[in-house]
């Protein structure tokens, strides 16, 4: 029984968003049909988040997993249904203020700081770039759901969302997910300075919005060093201590300079991180299947790491060591995908021209750096090193044997 559950959680798991459009191939996809370890699109080779997929439910799960046994237990809740903690994610909507004679207007955002003062959410998301503002419907939304994926990544914390790990590697990534729970994740607070200042000094008095945007005493933000504003929300991380303060849009990832979505952050060293990057910075990732590597065995290959078993073709899936490989857009392809579905034609002889061959290229046209093939279309002169003349696929060493063809 334990081993059918096994195998019907995986197949579950590959049937998510099965044969869901592509957004970016359009009809050139069949649907989406997830690779068994990749992470992509078997058919167009594009992302989960690159198709039609709803993905709250899941990624409130993964983020529920994320926040479970820490100190931001307040922001899941588990399900009667199966007991899997899901995210809350604080969707709102606000009536904005308006004169008295124009219909009501509410917008709703799919997240806000969940803070008490409706006047410092609605001002914190006013603060961000206007293409990041999460509000339903928006290109910022589609943003904020493209980094809680990216940021994010579910295989940095749960092994089961993983590539056959060995129980030591479970292991290890479980005292990994125990260490970052413990030291770095965090989730930010949105204060104003002033108030924040009235906290440190032991006390808060009420609430008070300041008008004008003047400066506040002695307070800078982290990122930008730029003064912050008074009666303007700030952002604050307790791993970093609250003497240091962010504006809304400078609470980004040191590495990718990204939006910390939803204000989850990780703190390092100094530093402020997204998910993904933190995890970047503590293990090697593999460039295959995307996962950080907790193998002491692994290789290391055109600038990135590997997996041993993940070292393989993009295309077809054979592992890649001792074999003659092409990188196509930062990925490995066998030599016989590679003359497949990338190689070139020679304009003269119509093969396709070898990885490791020599060629001349002009414009679209390629022609092997063959006497056979890079020769004048008039008199059949090898044109290697020479001076020539080009009409699309046509090659000529003179005038003369241009106007034989031409004319």
């Amino acid at each position: 029984m334990e081993i059918e559950r096994e195998l019907k959680k995986v197949t579950l798991g590959h049937e998510f968003g099965a044969g869901a459009a592509c957004l970016k191939c359009k009809d050139k996809c069949e649907g989406f049909e997830l690779h068994f370890w990749r992470k992509i699109c078997r058919n167009c080779k594009c992302g989960l988040t690159e198709h039609d997929v709803a993905m709250n439910s899941e990624e409130n799960k993964k983020v529920g997993k994320l926040f479970e046994d820490t100190k931001y237990t307040g922001l899941i809740a588990k399900l009667k249904t199966d007991g899997i903690p899901s995210y809350q994610g604080n969707m709102v909507t606000i009536t904005l203020p308006i004169p008295k004679d124009v219909p009501m207007k509410t917008v709703t955002y799919e997240w806000a700081p969940p803070v008490a003062n409706k006047y410092l959410a609605v001002r914190y998301i006013e603060l961000l770039p206007p293409e990041k503002r999460p509000v339903v419907g928006t290109e910022g939304a589609a943003y904020r759901r493209q980094q809680m994926a990216r940021q994010l990544p579910e295989h940095d914390q749960d092994p089961s969302r993983c590539h056959e790990l060995s129980p030591a590697e479970v292991k290890l990534m479980q005292q990994y997910v125990r260490k970052y729970k413990d030291e770095a994740l965090g989730v930010g607070d949105v204060m104003l300075p002033e108030e924040m200042a009235l906290v440190q000094a032991g006390g808060l008095g009420g609430s008070s919005v300041g008008v004008g945007g003047a400066p506040s005493a002695g307070g800078s933000c982290h990122q930008c060093q730029q003064p912050m504003r008074k009666g303007e929300p700030a952002v604050y991380a307790e791993r970093a201590g609250y003497d240091k303060m962010w504006h809304p849009a400078c609470f980004v990832c040191c590495t990718c300079n990204e939006l910390l979505v939803d204000m989850i952050y990780f703190w390092k060293k100094g530093k402020m991180y997204c998910g993904r990057h933190y995890g970047d910075s503590e293990k090697p990732r593999c460039g295959g299947c995307d996962e950080l590597i907790f193998s002491n065995e692994y290789t290391q290959a055109e600038g990135q790491n590997w997996h041993l078993k993940h070292f393989c073709c993009f295309e077809c899936d054979c592992i890649l060591a001792g074999e003659t490989y092409v990188m196509e857009n930062d990925k490995p392809v066998c030599k016989p995908c590679y003359m497949t579905n990338y190689a070139v034609k020679c304009s003269s002889c119509q093969n396709a021209v070898e990885p490791e061959a020599q060629r001349v290229s002009y414009g679209d046209y390629h022609w092997h750096a063959e006497p056979q093939c890079f020769k004048c279309s008039g008199c059949s002169k090898c044109l290697i090193g020479q001076r020539f003349m080009a009409v699309k696929n046509f090659l000529f060493c003179s005038v003369e044997c241009k106007k034989k063809i031409m004319a």
